[in-house]
């Protein structure tokens, strides 16, 4: 089974930018969908983006669109989240998880990488 573990969270101040990585232990990411997500305090699980490692085929949430960018690395086995312009609304826990195929639910997922945007 994969073993997802995300990293590349921290502090910073709005309008700075951060990448997140997130990579397996175990498994490679082989024909997996891969979706980040995030959790603010009080609020639902969200999803961000997704991608297909095969296809590289990318979907995003509307409300991130031009600020934040799903890519991978095949050498590495790393599926990375770019995140410009950052905004203290985005501060919340950050999440990957795979999925086995397309319309399939996302069944495994990482620890989490806390994000924290300062006005």
């Amino acid at each position: 089974q994969v073993q997802l573990v995300e990293s590349g969270g921290g502090l910073v101040q709005a309008g700075g930018f951060l990448r997140l990585s997130c990579t397996t232990s175990g498994r490679t990411f082989s024909s997996y969908i891969v979706g980040w997500f995030r959790q603010a305090p009080g609020k639902e699980r969200e999803f961000l983006a997704a991608i297909r490692w095969r296809s590289g085929l990318t979907s995003y949430l509307d409300s991130v669109k031009g600020r934040f960018t799903i890519s991978r690395d095949n050498a590495k086995n790393t599926v990375y989240l770019q995140m410009n312009s950052l905004k203290p609304d985005d501060t919340a826990v950050y999440y990957c998880a795979t999925a086995a195929g397309p319309g399939a639910r996302y069944d495994t997922w990482g620890q989490g990488t806390q994000v924290t945007v300062s006005s």
